[in-house]
Order: structure tokens, then sequence, then C-alpha cells
């Protein structure tokens, strides 16, 4: 049964892929793997036609369908190219994050981000450089692996400002002993709207896997903090992936929308009422989180948690801050 169907959702937050990577990542050694078998255009009107009002969508960068040839500043613009290329009439994928190192030499910087608005044809709105580190290397880890500190580096925020200058939109994800880092980033570019991906981090891999407890304090604390930064808005999501949701609980079975709700409820509804709902947006991150459950059924727990909220705050959570952050029109 699908809740509330007409509720308007924008999915700020979902990755595509081929069937057979084109391209391979210029992250370097100790990427992460993503599924082989690939997410089309097709699939994603697939499930986001699987009953929930979905009327726009938001790609993120997933470091795919990369150049192959040519400068390696430019190679990311392949994906960006190649999302763009499978976009179709009915306007539902609205907006494209694509990736860029924003520690690149300014000019290299400044043409591989002309690059991107051109492929995307009006529909390139920023990019996402994740930052996410972590001493341990028992810790979930980004394709793209950063060194520490990254968010306080002079090269990484000068090309953070080549971002404010066009209007584009910095997006991250970060673990939640990194947050206040991110504060003190953001309030550093107040003209840069920075967009964290993935409620911030909690995470629940390598020695974390044992200290739960303590991990949701420290997270607690540092959403707190992001409330006093207001350039800062936070995408509700990516509990099917094991480096935020203990493994223990998304294989078990049977998973229903009640339960991810109850598990989830009181950590998304802290966010929600720390940060304000015009400040938070949820996000399916699929196909990601299809490990835990389906289209319908992760909307579902979506408008479970958020069922305290008044229609007014509703409209933001699953529509109204996407279409704010992105330039999106009704």
């Amino acid at each position: 049964m699908i809740r509330d169907p007409d509720l308007p959702i924008v999915d700020p937050h979902h990755h595509l892929w081929p069937d057979s990577p084109t391209s391979v990542s210029i992250a370097g050694p100790g990427q992460q793997s993503v599924p082989e078998e690939g997410y089309s255009v097709q699939d994603l009107h697939a499930d986001t036609r699987s009953g929930h009002n979905v009327v726009a969508t938001i790609f993120v960068e997933c470091s795919r369908t990369y150049y192959t040839e040519g400068p390696r500043h430019l190679r990311p613009v392949g994906e960006t190219d190649w999302v763009a290329s499978q976009s179709v009439s009915d306007g539902l994928l609205s907006g494209i994050v694509g990736h860029a190192d924003l520690t690149w030499e300014p000019s290299l910087l400044a043409e591989a981000l002309d690059a991107h608005i051109e492929a995307g044809n009006g529909t390139f709105k920023g990019v996402r450089h994740t930052v996410a580190w972590d001493a341990n290397p028992g810790v979930f880890a980004s394709r793209h692996r950063p060194p520490s500190g990254l968010l306080l580096d002079g090269a990484f925020r000068r090309g953070a400002s080549e971002l404010a200058r066009r209007g584009l939109i910095y997006e991250t994800w970060t673990y939640f002993h990194q947050l206040l880092d991110l504060c003190d980033f953001a309030r550093s570019r107040p003209n840069l709207l920075v967009v964290l991906n993935h409620l911030g981090g909690p995470a629940a891999t390598g020695p974390y896997s044992q200290r739960r407890k303590e991990v949701l304090e420290e997270w607690r604390a540092g959403i707190t903090a992001l409330a006093c930064v207001p350039n800062v808005v936070m995408k509700l999501g990516a509990i099917g992936m094991p480096a935020f949701t203990p493994i223990e609980f998304i294989e078990s079975t049977p998973m229903t929308s009640a339960r991810i709700a109850d598990y989830w409820g009181p950590h998304i509804r802290y966010c929600i009422d720390t940060l304000g709902p015009e400040r938070c947006m949820f996000e399916s991150n699929f196909p990601v989180d299809r490990r835990l459950c389906d289209y319908v059924t992760l909307w579902n727990s979506f408008k479970l948690i958020a069922a305290p909220y008044s229609s007014a705050e509703r409209e933001s959570l699953f529509a109204g801050t996407a279409r704010r952050t992105y330039g999106i029109g009704r």
C-alpha cells in the first residue's frame, strides 16, 4: 500500500550507470566497489512510477562514465555528458550533480566547471567532492578516498569559491566526527550553498560498529552545531548503506516500512527538529539503498517518519527543500 500517494516527491539523490562501465574512476587505489549491474533511466522510471508521486529527481555523481581520454581534469565531465544524454522529455531527471576536484589548479578547475555546465545543457547544478575520512582503514570509504582535513585546506576552499562564483552547489558527505569542520568550512563560504548528504555520516563500520551509542551522541552534537550555519542543508537517507546502518539490521527479514521507521525515525526527526524542515530533504540514494528495501517501502518509511509534522512541513521535506536547493520549478 502506498502511504499518502498524492504527496509530491522530488528525489534529490540517485545514481545511474550502464551495465558495463565505460570508464574507470580517477580516484586512485583503495576505492569501494559499487554493484556491477546497471541502473538505467528505465530502471529509475520503473522505481519512480511504482506508486509514489515522484515529480522530479536529481542525479548525483558516482564516477562511472568518465571520459577515458583527454585531459585528466576534464574526464569527470563524461559523466555529466552521459547522464544528460539519458534524460527524456518527461522532465523527471531535473538536475545533475557532477564531480570535480576542488583542489585542482584554479584555471583547470574553472575549465572543468565550465565544461560541466555546457555538457549539462541547463541541468548542471553543482559538484560533489566527498570528504568522508577516517583514520581507521576498517571504516567504509568513499570511491574518492580523500585525505584528512580537506575541509580546512586552503586550496580546497579556494576551489569552493569557484563554485560560488558560478552559482553552483557544493555537495559532500562526511563522517560524524567531521561535522564541526564542515561548520567551519560553510561559515568561511557564506555565499555557497552546502548540501550535506547521507545524514552527516553516523558511522556503523570498523570500530564504530561496537560504539553505536557514542557515535550517535557525537553525531547529534554535530547536527546541533550545523543548525547555526544557515547555508547548509541536509539529505535524509542512505539508510541502506552498511556505512551508516548496522549490517545485521539491513540483512534481517522481513524488512517493512514500519521497522525502518522505528529504527531510524528518532534520529531522522532529530535532524528535522534541529535544522528545520526547510533545511532537510529525504533522499532515496537508489540503487545503493535497495540493499535495504525496494523504492516503495523506502518512501513509505520516510512518510511514516514524517507523519508527526504538518502538511506544510511535509511538503518541504519531500519536495519543497529540494525545489529550492536545486532551482526546480513546480
